[in-house]
């Protein structure tokens, strides 16, 4: 009996990931007030009734695609800095930066975190969203050794990489536009 038990288990945490990856993508693409629970549900190839089954609302599934975006970030940045090859506070930095560009380069990711910023007056994602920016920015902090205004350059910097993207103002020529973009690395 433990045995099914361990299955059921493993069944219902193996679709609990699958419908975390699959919030991401979708309110990714449509944002929080835009994506109704059956379409991650279709996404995910699992009913509507089962991810209601897994999470008990729409804020709670995409505070744990939210959650899970911040863990991804994290994971790169740690990546990055171990990759790294400059190891002072500012080169751990640069290398933590060029990690987050090569993650964001999956567009889902970038676009959860701005739709995150649209629905921050939603409590529980306002809540996610700035205990995923307090582990970010502590991360970033500790992992670098970096002094604090290099750390809140790097998440600015951060933000305006969101810009960038969002706007789609890489390879403008306008004078204001290469201004933005100058030095700073997006997918």
């Amino acid at each position: 009996m433990a045995t099914n038990s361990r299955s059921t288990l493993s069944t219902a945490e193996a679709r609990r990931e699958t419908v975390i990856a699959s919030a991401i993508e979708v309110f990714g693409k449509t944002g929080y007030l835009g994506t109704p629970i059956a379409a991650v549900a279709t996404h995910a190839d699992i009913s509507t009734a089962y991810v209601f089954k897994l999470f008990p609302g729409k804020e709670s599934l995409f505070v744990a695609a939210l959650e899970r975006c911040f863990d991804l970030i994290e994971q790169a940045l740690e990546t990055g800095a171990e990759a790294g090859t400059d190891h002072t506070p500012d080169g751990i930095l640069d290398a933590m930066g060029d990690a987050y560009a090569d993650l964001i380069g999956d567009r889902s990711l970038l676009m959860l975190q701005v739709h995150a910023q649209s629905a921050a007056d939603v409590p529980e994602i306002g809540e996610a969203l700035r205990h995923g920016l307090a582990r970010v920015t502590r991360f970033a902090k500790s992992r670098s050794g970096a002094s604090d205004d290099a750390v809140q350059r790097f998440i600015a910097f951060g933000q305006l990489c969101h810009l960038i993207v969002t706007t789609g103002i890489d390879g403008e020529t306008a004078d204001w536009a290469r201004l933005l973009t100058a030095g700073i690395r997006h997918p």
